[in-house]
This record gives structure tokens, sequence and C-alpha cells, in this order.
């Protein structure tokens, strides 16, 4: 047996296995605030070691840039027991009942389980925990436990419990525990006492006290009213959290090595409203601080133009005088420019993909040009040129309604699908290397476009209609023939075109996507996300979140090189093929 004051011989036998250890996820633990400052009882960081994490202690600081690098290099984050908090943070007075405050503590753990939250980092709340997760985001507490009729403060050893809790079947802690009731400890008065919208109840006292929540929007955040880590049936929770951050992990370090591009999002719709780019904006679901926080590292913003009505005019439509659809789609584009140039340390306009890795290898977003409706050529090829020269990628070819170039999913077969001016402006795009995008076009329009274009053409943001029956979404022999041509289906968040009943979640976008594989094969499919044109679902609600695509497709096996294509690939190796005829 080794000696523990041979220091020595513990050194050579951490050297004695080489190449160093399998990387282990690590664990950010919310230390304590006592006489002495900062502590963590012991409890904590065992359990996080023998679940095969690396725990390391989180001071209670307020400091910006302490806060943000911690969060860039933890995976995972253990909020721990501890005093009350202070009801003023929740607009409360102070119950009689109140004992005492760590007020050193309530500021930064507000701060930080919000830049977690953003960050999609797995998280896990105990006692105290529980109650900083509901107060952060969105939920209430108790300052005293409303008529108990168990006593929720035992004066046991830790170790023993005191009183069992029934979990919710269906639940991410059902699934832990794999059973309906657990014996836990409790040493507590305050309490959750509604977890809020974000939050879904996962397990009760007796006496109908909340015990555990967890996330009802498909985040790793569970939080328990109990101190597992004093229990021998506590290990299944550091268990879930280690394994969550694993994952994390992972899915870090794949995006430090793909390139993700999300090919549809019309967040340009908001910049009239004084949006900040460059900040967290609340009104928009893509900019530049949740692009990072997601590990975006491109999308494609689209000038969207509105198709007018018989007897309306396009300048009505975009209550702007004397607009040409094309000069709209400049006044976008140039927006969009404006922006990108006040932020030029962050962010660049891409033209091609070899933009995109350039972007990438220097740490700067990419945003690409595409055009969201034919209209904005305004009847004349000539504009083609035009917007080639801007760097616009693709064109979709119509909206809802038929135009001049084509009948729309939801037009009135105008042309009987792709008419003779749209014949030509499609041989015009291929000369000039902007891709066809058929997303919004009818089946017969579709079916033309493949038959008229030399170039592969995309459809940037649609579904499949076997999954969801409505006339936007791509049949089956759609996918088919588009696989013949070399095309790619892009996958959409677009609730309408997931399920035509219920709210549609993250699950159902994996299932679209699951099935254009099985149809189509793995090098014809991808993510448009549709972010502010209406698309987000739960789980995928914006660009910080699209982190958890990555984990989802890490969960169900897909490969490094899979998942290259998936993220954007597929639809960069089209791009290539396309700008290189022009070449």
């Amino acid at each position: 047996m080794m000696n523990q004051f041979d220091w020595q011989s513990h050194l050579n036998d951490i050297y004695s296995v080489f190449p160093e250890s399998n990387k282990q996820p690590v664990i950010g633990i919310t230390g304590n605030f006592g006489d002495k400052g900062c502590e963590l009882a012991r409890g904590y960081y065992e359990s996080i070691i023998a679940s095969g994490g690396v725990p390391v202690i989180i001071p209670p600081s307020t400091d910006r840039d302490t806060m943000v690098n911690t969060l860039q290099n933890i995976d995972g984050l253990l909020l721990s027991g501890g005093g009350d908090m202070n009801p003023l943070y929740v607009g409360e007075e102070p119950s009689p009942k109140l004992h005492g405050i760590n007020s050193e503590r309530d500021l930064p753990e507000l701060l930080l389980i919000n830049l977690a939250y953003n960050r999609q980092i797995p998280i896990l709340g105990i006692c105290r925990g529980i109650q900083m997760i509901a107060c952060a985001l969105g939920g209430k507490i108790y300052q005293n436990i409303s008529k108990p009729t168990i006593k929720h403060s035992q004066d046991l050893d830790r170790s023993i419990p005191s009183h069992t809790v029934n979990i919710n079947k269906g639940t991410t802690l059902s699934k832990i525990y794999d059973r309906e009731k657990v014996l836990v400890n409790s040493f507590h008065h305050q309490a959750v006492s509604e977890p809020g919208e974000r939050f879904k109840v996962s397990a009760t006292a007796p006496d109908g006290t909340i015990e555990a929540i967890e996330s009802c929007e498909f985040k790793s955040i569970i939080g328990v009213q109990w101190h597992p880590e004093y229990l021998t049936e506590g290990k299944p929770l550091f268990d879930w959290l280690v394994a969550e951050a694993e994952n994390f992990s992972q899915a870090k370090d794949l995006h430090k090595r793909i390139l993700s591009l999300d090919t549809h999002c019309d967040t340009p719709m908001f910049f009239p409203q004084g949006i900040h780019f460059d900040q967290r904006d609340p009104r928009i679901l893509v900019d530049l601080q949740k692009m990072n926080e997601g590990h975006q590292d491109a999308t494609i913003m689209v000038a969207y133009l509105p198709q007018p009505k018989l007897g309306e005019t396009f300048s009505s439509k975009v209550q702007m005088e004397q607009i040409t659809p094309c000069d709209y789609a400049d006044l976008i584009f140039d927006k969009i420019e404006k922006i990108v140039s006040q932020n030029s340390r962050y962010i660049s306009i891409a033209r091609t993909p070899f933009d995109l890795y350039e972007d990438k290898r220097h740490n700067r977003k990419s945003i690409m040009f595409g055009i969201e409706n034919g209209l904005a050529l305004n009847g004349k090829i000539s504009n083609l040129k035009h917007f080639a020269t801007r760097g616009v990628v693709y064109i979709t070819l119509c909206h809802n309604g038929d135009n001049d170039i084509c009948d729309s999913a939801r037009g009135c077969n105008t042309h009987n699908g792709v008419s003779q001016f749209g014949a030509n402006v499609i041989h015009e795009m291929n000369k000039l290397g902007i891709m066809v995008d058929l997303s919004h076009g009818s089946e017969k329009s579709f079916y033309d476009a493949l038959e008229i274009s030399s170039t592969p053409i995309v459809c940037s943001h649609s579904s499949c209609r076997a999954l969801c029956d409505v006339p936007r979404d791509l049949t089956d022999e759609q996918l088919m023939a588009l696989k013949q041509h070399g095309g790619v289906a892009q996958m959409t968040l677009y609730h309408g075109f997931l399920r035509k009943e219920g709210q549609a979640t993250i699950e159902d976008f994996m299932a679209h996507l699951d099935h254009a594989i099985n149809v189509m094969g793995i090098d014809h499919v991808g993510i448009g996300t549709d972010f502010d044109g209406d698309g987000g679902v739960p789980g995928l609600a914006n660009s910080s979140e699209l982190i958890n695509f990555t984990r989802q497709l890490l969960k169900k096996r897909y490969n490094e090189s899979d998942i290259q294509k998936i993220w954007g690939g597929n639809f960069l190796r089209i791009m290539s093929q396309v700008q290189n005829i022009k070449r």
C-alpha cells in the first residue's frame, strides 16, 4: 500500500499512464460563502469525481470576465445548497420565518444561472440550487413552505432519508431513477411554489411540496430539493449531470472542427425596428451573442419580399412609397453590410464556401446573402447579374403566392409550374452561379425546375410531407427526385411544417431529419431554421440553442463526417458546384 506521505510515489503513479488520461467533463460547483471565504462541503466534489467528472469550485463573484471565462471552460454546472435567498431579489418583503441570508451568493448565482442557461450548459441544482433556478428563470418560491403536513427540515444525520417523494411519469427524473418513489433527506423551509413556464414539476412530497423541477424546453436542467450528495441513491443524479456534460463537451469540441451553416433566416425583417445585432436582443432569434452561445458559424440571411395579391402593389405591401422590389432587396443588403461593417472584428460577409472557412479560421462569424421571392428581379433578367455581383448565393423562386417566375405551393396554378420567363431566369442563374431554391414552390414548379436547371437545385427550408401533410413540405417522391438530380433538402424549424396539431419540438424536427436521411441518404440533407420567419421550436428556439442540435446528432451516434454534411457540408458542396460553373 502506498504511503500517503511519499508524495514522489504519488507523482510517479500519476505519470504512469501515457498518453494522458481521457478527457473528462469539467463540472463547476458554486461555492458557499462562510467566515473564512469561499468553501464547499466535500460531498459535492466527491460525488462528481465518483461519477467521472472533474470538479472545480466557482467563487461567488460578479466580475464579468471571471464569470464569462468560467462558463467557457466548464461543461456542467452544479448549484450547491446553502442559506436562504434574499426575498428582495424576487420583489418580496422578508417573512418572519426567514433564516440566515447569504448575501454574497445571491446576485452572482442569479447571473451565473442565466448565462449558463443561454449557453445550454447542463445544470443540476441542489436544495438552495433548485430555488435559485426558479427565481433566476421565471419561477417563484415560498419563503416558508405553505401549510406543510410533513417535516421538511430533518434533525437526523444527513445520510438518513426522512421522507419520500413521488416522481412524475415521463420525466427525465423518472428515467434517471426508473421508479415512482425515492427516499430523500430534507433540510429546508424555502421551496419552489411555481416552476414558471420554462420548467415542469417532476417530483413532489406527500404533502404536495415541489421536490424537483426540470426543463420543459428540452434543456439539460434539473433541480432537486433534497441533498443527494449524502445519500447512496444520490449517485444517479450526478451520473446524469456528468453524462450530459460529457455530451455537451463533445459537441463543443466538434464545433471547433466543423463549419455550422444555417441556410435560411429572416432576421433582416426586424432591422427597421432598430435592433442591436451586436447584443443579445430579445426581439430577434439571431444575433452575434446568440450565434456565439450556440456555437453557430454562419447563416444565410435573406431579403424577404412579400408577394402582393391581385390589386395590391408591392410598395403598399412594404409600406414604402414608389419602391421597386429590386431596390427593396438592395436596402436590406445595404443594412446587413452596415451592421457587418460596424462589427467587422466579429463578423464578415461571405460569398463563397472558401470565404466561410476563412472566417472560421480567423474566428469570425459569417453572413451570406439570399433572396426569398424572385419578385426581387422586378421582371428583369438583367437584375440577376446585379444580385450576383452583390454576392447573393441563392434565390427562392417564389413565396406564398404565384409570381411571374413560377407557381407557389400556396398559389393558384397561374403558369402550371414554371413560366417561360421563369425558365429563362433559371438558365441565367445557372450561368451566373446562383443556386436555384424551390422551397415555397408548387410540386409542378419543383419538377419543372429540376428539368430546366443544369445545376442541382436546393430547398433551403422545407420538411417532409410524409410526417406533416402540408403543401409546403416535400413528398418522398420529391425527395428522391431531388437526390437523383444531386440536390439537397434543408429541414426547417417552422412548427406548422413539422406537425399539424399540437406543439412541435426538437423531437419532431429530428424525426423529419431522420426521415429525409432514410429516403435520400446522408449526402442530401441539412438545416434551414427559418429563424425570425416564425421558425423555432422548444429545444431549438433561437441561435443560442443550435448546439442542442449537434448534441442530438451525437446522441443518435452520427459520426463527425456525417454531422459536418448535415451542418452545411452538403449545401456547400452544391454551392461550390454552382459557383464553379460560373468560374
